[in-house]
């Protein structure tokens, strides 16, 4: 669908490594598609292996684990996942949001991050920082120190406790981190970790001279006549048989995904899932028809295929593993030169310049279990083996299911839309007092019923006041003490959401003459910008209420590099008129504010070469309208929190002749389709961030998510060097000139910065064990170990 799917490639990178860091949580919720923004299912999970069905099949543990205990239910805690449990339960493979909570229960990362995602560097000691008036020490399995050389090259030397060990007892070194690092940078890895994209030093030349045969297969067409790499049987099965029957599973994992997200009810056809993705078919189109559509769609370019519509894993990965070998084509790097084992339990890693988000990749290296997942008679540093016959993973991918680690708990098995697991007693930080933690996919409406129930423990459902009212009278409480987050039933935690909302415009769309970005374009854009900006406290209090905000610049609040309003230069969004002068005085009221920026707008058009007599626009400039449409995903209800102050905006512009269309969307694949091509005017989505506030891929003029257009030197610049500097204070300032530049384009609009909340049940979870000041980053189960049931 020119889909949603790049909207959040911001995640993948850094995001994925942040979830990480800090413990599991519940699954992030799967943002609705009112808001226009991405479903987050495939979004931070780019590719994935093949190793195991999404079907509710037993996975069990490896084969010298006890079997699974049946624990009695006062030492259980059940916590909600997404439905799209996948049993791809590895820390290479994981694909769905619903297999990455598993994976983080089981699982180490070398490093940690504290609770606004900046890096723990000294974890084995620990380290103790402020958030919100409170200290909090950090613990992770590693240090690392980082060294910027004056030749450019920078140094991370990583070094990890020397009294780890894995669940099954065996100790746990460096070699385990080289080895996993070695997976993740194999020419034939795809899975969703993305060092690959990290300027390590040797890494091309490692990767070069390899490629996995299905991409020879691909690049060399289905009338290929030239057999050096592979024999024309190969090719004939691979066209004839193997690519479409991937092509199928790939389009029912659309249709899965689909079905499992609330976006289609369950038994809805394939048509009918395929209409939800932006695709048109015939009533009785097969899954393979599905995927036929969307190859002609794409003209046949399947890599832009794969990687634009993937729901939960690239068309690859429903490959035959026999297709994802790689093949030698010419000559490579027999090991990574930046990868250095300089101890026992030390490493260096080389990168061949400062890259801000490196530390992040870093922190996020795996402790897996040789062992377990490679085989240790192919492990030999000196002899440049690392494990694995280069270009063959099959040996990792045969674990995918049965997975080893150090986390704090054991993974026992899965069976029917449940994952069980037992508390780890040798897990570094202590054995969890919890000795059994089930994970149980669950929807939407079943959440906090669920709760109610008995059935659940922890859960996470999308938060409005709807659900706030829901959970109030849950509590014994009448709706209008929706407010009242603690109760005899359950107990709520708000958190601020890893996003905001925003109304965004093409600039060219909305112009004056040709030149999208001549201050005549700018005016006009800012005209409309004035107006919406100034009818957001009341449309965002409306949906909301005091659980969400309205914020003045294009950044999450969560981030560290947020302007703050005790900032030099801070200013609400849209609030100076043309000549640069504040629009709004104190004392105000807010009828006084709606006429102050009508009147500021009318001096906008009028720069931009609007015809205005008598507070009326009677003209349009050449290259511009009289009329403008805003795209808005509301379910074709109106159920959106942009949608009121839309309303007022449009009702505002028709007081002075213009025509403001608030065109709402029943289907959010139309919205994410009118501004990924390019065709809306305007319109309200919502993007999520990563952990790191790097903007390359929303605003640098090469950036895949771009979609406003701006093509900028200036601000090129300013991006380039906040990625080439690990000074947080001298970032933060750089990119306040960068949304400056933004906001002054007229382009995009911020309107609020939400909540997420965790219910619990006060019944079943000992409250005061949760974690204080919880956080995007630092979730319920950041302190798993520690947390306890009543």
């Amino acid at each position: 669908m020119k889909n949603h799917k790049k909207l959040t490639a911001l995640l993948l990178c850094l995001a994925l490594a942040a979830a990480l860091f800090t413990g599991c949580g519940a699954a992030a919720t799967a943002t609705a598609p009112t808001e226009g923004e991405a479903p987050a299912a495939g979004s931070a999970n780019a590719n994935s292996d093949n190793g195991a069905s999404n079907s509710n099949t037993n996975s069990t543990a490896p084969a010298d684990a006890p079997p699974a205990a049946s624990a009695p239910s006062g030492d259980t805690l059940v916590s909600a996942v997404e439905m799209g449990i996948e049993g791809k339960f590895s820390p290479f493979f994981a694909s769905s949001a619903a297999d990455q909570d598993v994976v983080d229960m089981f699982t180490l990362p070398v490093g940690a991050a504290d609770r606004v995602a900046n890096p723990i560097l000294k974890g084995i000691a620990g380290e103790t920082r402020n958030y919100n008036g409170a200290d909090y020490t950090y613990k992770a399995p590693g240090d690392i120190t980082v060294t910027e050389n004056a030749d450019g090259t920078v140094f991370y030397d990583i070094t990890i406790r020397d009294d780890l060990k894995f669940t099954d007892g065996h100790p746990i070194d460096i070699d385990d981190v080289i080895f996993s690092t070695y997976v993740t940078l194999d020419p034939t890895y795809d899975g969703s970790t993305t060092l690959y994209s990290a300027p390590i030093q040797g890494l091309r030349e490692y990767l070069s001279g390899m490629d996995t045969l299905y991409n020879l297969l691909i690049a060399a067409g289905e009338g290929n006549t030239d057999f050096t790499y592979w024999d024309e049987a190969t090719q004939n099965a691979f066209w004839n048989e193997g690519l479409p029957a991937a092509g199928e599973k790939f389009a029912q994992s659309i249709v899965d995904y689909c079905v499992n997200n609330g976006y289609n009810a369950p038994g809805d056809s394939v048509a009918a899932c395929a209409a939800n993705w932006g695709f048109t078919l015939p009533e009785e189109a097969t899954a393979a028809d599905f995927f036929d559509t969307m190859v002609e769609e794409y003209d046949g370019d399947l890599n832009q295929l794969s990687d634009t519509e993937a729901a939960s894993g690239s068309l690859w990965s429903y490959l035959d593993d026999d297709y994802a070998v790689g093949v030698s084509t010419g000559d490579s790097a027999p090991n990574i030169s930046g990868i250095q084992r300089t101890g026992d339990y030390s490493l260096r890693v080389v990168m061949t310049e400062v890259d801000a988000t490196a530390i992040y990749q870093i922190a996020d290296l795996r402790l897996a279990p040789l062992h377990w997942y490679g085989d240790e008679a192919l492990y030999d540093y000196t002899a440049n083996q690392f494990g694995f016959p280069k270009g063959d993973l099959s040996g990792v991918k045969a674990k995918t299911s049965t997975p080893l680690g150090a986390g704090p708990y054991v993974f026992r098995n899965y069976s029917n839309g449940v994952v069980y697991m037992d508390a780890n007693p040798d897990y570094y930080k202590g054995e969890p007092i919890i000795k059994h933690l089930n994970f149980l996919e669950s929807t939407e409406d079943t959440k906090v019923s669920g709760l109610v129930a008995g059935t659940l423990d922890v859960a996470d459902p999308s938060y409005s006041t709807a659900t706030a009212k829901q959970i109030a009278i849950e509590n014994g409480f009448s709706e209008s003490e929706w407010d009242k987050f603690d109760g005899p039933v359950l107990t709520t935690k708000l958190i601020d959401y890893r996003g905001y909302g925003y109304v965004g415009i093409n600039p060219n769309n909305v112009k004056v003459g040709d030149d999208p970005y001549s201050d005549a374009s700018k005016n006009l854009r800012k005209a409309l910008a004035t107006l919406i900006s100034v009818y957001r406290d009341e449309a965002v209090d409306s949906y909301y209420g005091p659980t969400a905000s309205v914020i003045n610049y294009p950044i999450s609040n969560t981030s560290w590099a947020a302007p703050q309003t005790t900032d030099d230069g801070y200013h609400i969004a849209y609030s100076l008129d043309v000549e640069g002068k504040p629009i709004y005085t104190a004392g105000m009221s807010v009828e006084q504010k709606y006429a102050a920026a009508l009147e500021a707008a009318l001096g906008f058009f009028e720069a931009a070469g609007y015809t205005v007599e008598d507070g009326k626009i009677t003209a349009a400039p050449e290259g511009a309208k009289m009329g403008y449409t805003v795209n808005i995903g509301g379910g074709g209800t109106g159920d959106h929190p942009s949608f009121l102050l839309l309303k007022n905006v449009s009702d505002a512009l028709a007081s002075v002749g213009i025509t403001f269309t608030v065109n709402d969307l029943a289907n959010s694949s139309d919205l994410y389709a009118s501004y990924q091509t390019g065709v809306a005017e305007l319109w309200c989505a919502a993007w999520r961030a990563g952990s790191d506030p790097d903007m390359f891929q929303l605003y640098h003029s090469n950036g895949s998510t771009n979609y406003y257009h701006i093509s900028d030197e200036e601000l090129d610049e300013i991006i380039m060097a906040a990625r080439q500097s690990s000074n947080q204070t001298y970032r933060k300032a750089l990119y306040q000139g960068a949304m400056e530049i933004i906001m002054d384009y007229g382009v995009e609009i911020p309107i609020y910065q939400r909540s997420d909340c965790m219910v619990f049940s006060t019944q079943r979870v000992d409250t005061a064990t949760l974690p204080g000041d919880m956080t995007p980053y630092w979730g319920w189960a950041a302190d798993i170990q520690t947390l306890a049931v009543k």
